[in-house]
């Protein structure tokens, strides 16, 4: 006889209508497979008069009917933002209900504190959908890895600006276009600050450097950069010397502790992470034992989503049934969180200058002064002014910061025009 779980879900948007059709249009499957029987109870929505692609009679708009209601036994939160979704999360766990999320503004702001309320409680905190939508990714970082000296985390996991970085480097595209079709084909939204800016990128990169190297940073302390700035002409120059630009969040090791950053990266074309295309994420994983791992699919949509919560619910169901925690528990260290100016680095400079005799011997002059080597340069003339491109071999990140200072402070530079790092290879 098959378990009964109930399940009330906060949020009946796309991923929380996604999931509420599966719950039950696919309660009979999930029963012969995983022996529950998943009933949904409730959902709450903002707007309760709205079509729903499921029936009304579900419906409340009342937050705490939800997680308060008798017959829900597991809490699923999809509403994203920061309150009431962490007020509403914190009643469900005192109240010894399990949690799915795929809140990751929340699990980044205030994840040791919520983990610490569901451990007191004895039970679960599970976000899968957090990170990477669909993809498998959290489980393996917890479980999978537990034992890996983890070295460095890195990838794409924002697919709205991936959308728009692959139509201005395959189509020439401008960004304003590109940004105005992934907002019509619904891969941005309609006020895209928080991915373009590299914010969103920043919350995941922050969930997997405490999954990956048990230190939990601070979102002040995540060095972010976002794409709004970039120019099509320095995606038309990286793809003629063999780079695509990708706005990478990365997670690793420098002398100073645990780095997290998000910024656009020149990624050379024979790099996988090159050939991720579109609204698509991948993420590598890298140790001394494993190499590299890469985790690859589809980022966001609600059945994607949808997925990853739904196997998390699965969890969570057979842990109220075992009664016991099933999920391990997340455990950080002391370990500092590192300054990115320790970190090394290659970057890509764009510069605008006076075409005249000794221009060059004096901007070399100003790298070997700050400590950086040059590993090539490109020119083109226009006139009295010229374009120089210079991709730099690899040294420290504040040497590099005290180049691109003094650069600006040369008569013959007229503008620094674009800097943007270039990825290193693996560990």
């Amino acid at each position: 006889m098959p378990m009964r779980v109930g399940i009330g879900i906060l949020g009946g948007g796309v991923v929380g209508g996604s999931l509420a059709r599966r719950l039950l249009g696919d309660r009979a499957s999930i029963s012969e497979k995983t022996g529950l029987d998943l009933e949904l109870v409730k959902v709450a929505v903002r707007d309760i008069d709205k079509d729903r692609a499921f029936p009304r009679d579900y419906v409340t708009h009342r937050l705490e009917e939800v997680v308060d209601h008798p017959d829900v036994d597991l809490v699923v939160e999809l509403m994203g933002g920061l309150e009431p979704a962490r007020s509403l999360i914190l009643r469900a766990l005192q109240a010894g209900k399990p949690v799915v999320t795929a809140n990751k503004e929340l699990v980044a702001a205030d994840g040791p504190a919520l983990f610490d309320t569901a451990a007191a409680k004895g039970v679960s905190l599970l976000f899968e959908a957090a990170v990477g939508g669909g993809i498998p990714l959290i489980r393996p970082l917890m479980e999978s890895l537990a034992g890996e000296r983890l070295t460095r985390v890195l990838g794409i996991v924002n697919g709205t600006t991936n959308f728009i970085l692959t139509a201005m480097d395959e189509g020439g595209t401008s960004y304003e276009a590109a940004l105005a079709e992934a907002q019509r084909l619904g891969f941005a939204e309609a006020d895209p600050t928080a991915d373009v800016s590299g914010a969103d990128a920043a919350a995941k990169a922050t969930i997997l450097a405490g999954l990956a190297f048990g230190v939990w940073v601070d979102q002040g302390q995540v060095h972010r950069e976002g794409i709004e700035r970039l120019d099509r002409g320095d995606l038309a120059f990286a793809r003629q010397l063999g780079y695509v630009v990708k706005l990478v969040a990365a997670a690793d090791r420098n002398p100073t502790g645990v780095s997290v950053r998000v910024h656009p990266t020149l990624v050379p074309r024979d790099h996988p992470l090159a050939a991720i295309r579109g609204a698509t994420n991948a993420v590598f994983v890298e140790g001394p034992a494993i190499g590299q791992l890469l985790f690859s699919g589809p980022g966001a949509g609600g059945e994607p989503t949808a997925t990853a919560v739904l196997g998390d619910v699965i969890d969570a169901a057979r842990e109220l049934l075992a009664g016991a925690q099933v999920a391990p528990r997340i455990r950080f260290n002391d370990r500092a969180v590192g300054d990115i100016t320790s970190n090394t680095t290659r970057w890509y400079i764009r510069l605008e200058v006076a075409d005249a005799p000794g221009v060059l011997a004096a901007i070399a002059g100003v790298f070997g002064s700050a400590g950086v080597s040059i590993a090539s340069v490109w020119q083109e003339g226009r006139g009295d002014d010229a374009t120089l491109i210079l991709i730099t071999h690899e040294g420290p990140e504040s040497a590099h910061r005290e180049a691109v200072k003094q650069l600006m402070a040369l008569d013959v530079v007229k503008q620094v025009a674009a800097t943007i790092r270039v990825l290193l290879p693996e560990s």
